[in-house]
């Protein structure tokens, strides 16, 4: 159970200094922006109010976990503590609750808006925002600024901002995207080269930003399940599966056990289907085309087995409030069995035609290093940290769903490199074969939908549920009123610790490897850009 802190502002930098310090909360698992509304002369002492951000951490020593908060009521220049030195991966994020909520970071050393136009009117997710009033339509393209502040308070107490430049008038620049097939998605890299090393990385989000966390607030709860499917999109059955879990957590409702068992299995084919496209991609990014091709044949068989029973193939729609869509197909059972030896058949045929492949060692072997301690920092779960020697997996630390039942071996590496971190997926590939090997024939009977009721409402309170999504921990925050609509309801992206690390991991690298490095980071933009 998470134990629940509030901190004033003022006290906020040296409590976290303090938590990471000498409680060992070095993960910083969440940072969520808040409007937590206007001041009421009727609220109690216990009211929040005023912009805020919640934190989740976690000390991956003693597995303890703790949920900060702290807000502001100044809604003209907001401010709060930055902990980006503390928490590197904080840095993005802190980014992107300036960007939605307009809270300046005293600290933060590139404070920038990360998803919005530089020109962009107002902060879309205060509930008092009216962005369509403010923002007309803009054809025009935006002029890239080169100019960034670092935010600091003066010893008046007043905000000063430290203009620097990012790239200097004498710096080779060059963009990686948008449009570019190794930045897996519509995501812009400015690169500053010293030849061909790198010298500097800037990331550009924001391309295809949907505001789905502004959608839900107007959507009804079960409306709310088809958004996560068009998050991470190649893990789309695990992040309706992390909202399902918080709205039911939240309700108090406790599915089947049947369910339990459809969930986990539906997870692994599709942590399956994900780490084929995985190799398939990096494959061809690195110009090794017949693996691409033996990569989505073997894809094609688990997208067969969705299509079957969800409907779907890519968005599938299955996990509800309370259950699952549909049962089980006829077919499931034994479609299942005969895709697992034929899987692990094909696996030795993946290592056959590219990881022995001098070519494939050489562009992957020591290159793009994040060591162990920089992947806590970061927040960089799944695969990425794993293969940096960091044990994350959400199913160890939290077990849910059927979890609980089964043995499998979570895939460490030390190396911390490109090639550890392929490989790591490659190992998991065959777990995930042997969890759903340990469940397909004991499914229990069971109901497959409980009885809800027409409409959903959430008592009020903070939630949060987290799975392990295919590229690290996907988690849910969800902060109820009581309403049949969520006041907020934020997700942790997998991706975007995983872009934060980029700077830091492809300093001194070719150009030519930050293909590598971003291909084996296995980052899906939509994730993203939320």
């Amino acid at each position: 159970m998470e134990e629940f802190k509030y901190i004033e502002p003022q006290d906020l930098h040296a409590e976290m200094l303090r938590l990471r310090n000498q409680e060992q909360m070095d993960f910083l698992e969440s940072l969520t922006g808040m409007d937590w509304g206007f001041p009421d002369e009727k609220d109690s002492d216990d009211t929040l109010r005023g912009l805020g951000v919640v934190y989740h951490l976690e000390s991956t020593t003693s597995g303890k976990r703790m949920v900060v908060k702290t807000s502001t009521t100044n809604r003209e220049c907001p401010e709060l503590p930055s902990v980006t030195d503390i928490w590197k991966g904080a840095e993005l994020p802190e980014r992107e609750v300036f960007d939605f909520f307009g809270i300046l970071f005293t600290g933060h050393p590139d404070m920038r808006r990360l998803y919005l136009r530089n020109d962009w009117v107002g902060y879309p997710l205060r509930k008092d925002n009216d962005p369509e009033k403010d923002n007309p339509l803009r054809m025009t393209n935006e002029e890239t600024s080169d100019k960034t502040y670092e935010v600091q308070q003066g010893r008046d107490g007043n905000i000063q901002e430290k203009e620097t430049v990012l790239f200097g008038d004498d710096e080779y620049v060059v963009n990686i995207g948008p449009q570019h097939p190794a930045t897996h998605g519509v995501l812009r890299f400015r690169v500053s080269l010293e030849g061909e090393s790198i010298h500097k990385l800037d990331v550009n989000c924001g391309y295809i930003h949907r505001g789905i966390e502004k959608m839900n607030e107007s959507l009804t709860y079960p409306q709310t399940l088809a958004l996560t499917d068009r998050l991470d999109y190649l893990g789309a059955m695990q992040n309706r599966h992390a909202l399902c879990m918080c709205i039911e957590k939240a309700m108090g409702v406790e599915v089947s056990e049947r369910v339990q068992y459809i969930r986990t299995i539906m997870d692994e084919l599709q942590r399956i289907d994900s780490h084929i496209l995985f190799f398939s991609c990096l494959c061809q990014d690195l110009g090794a085309t017949t693996a691409f091709l033996y990569g989505f044949r073997d894809r094609e068989k688990v997208l067969d087995i969705f299509e079957e029973t969800c409907g779907g193939r890519l968005i599938l729609n299955y996990n509800t409030i309370g259950g699952v869509q549909a049962d089980l197909h006829p077919n499931f059972v034994r479609r299942v069995k005969e895709f697992i030896p034929y899987m692990r058949k094909n696996i030795q045929e993946y290592h056959d035609i590219f990881t022995g492949n001098i070519i494939a060692q050489q562009r992957l072997k020591g290159i793009g290093v994040l060591s162990r301690e920089d992947a806590i920092s970061f927040g960089a779960t799944g695969g990425t940290g794993r293969a940096s020697g960091w044990a994350c997996d959400v199913r160890k630390r939290m077990p849910y769903a059927a979890y609980c039942k089964v043995q499998f071996k979570e895939i460490v590496r030390t190396e911390g490199d490109c090639f550890a971190r392929y490989m790591v997926r490659m190992e998991e590939i065959l777990e995930s074969l042997n969890i759903i090997e340990q469940l397909i024939d004991n499914i229990p009977e069971g109901p497959y939908q409980e009885k809800m009721k027409p409409i959903i409402r959430v008592p009020e309170g903070a939630y949060y549920a987290a799975v392990e999504g295919s590229r690290g921990e996907f988690g849910v925050y969800l902060e109820s009123h009581g309403d049949k609509t969520p006041y907020r309801l934020h997700y942790r992206a997998t991706g975007l610790p995983l872009v934060g690390t980029m700077n830091t991991i492809c300093k001194g690298a070719k150009i030519a490897d930050l293909i590598a490095i971003g291909g084996t980071l296995d980052y899906v933009v939509p994730d993203i850009d939320r």
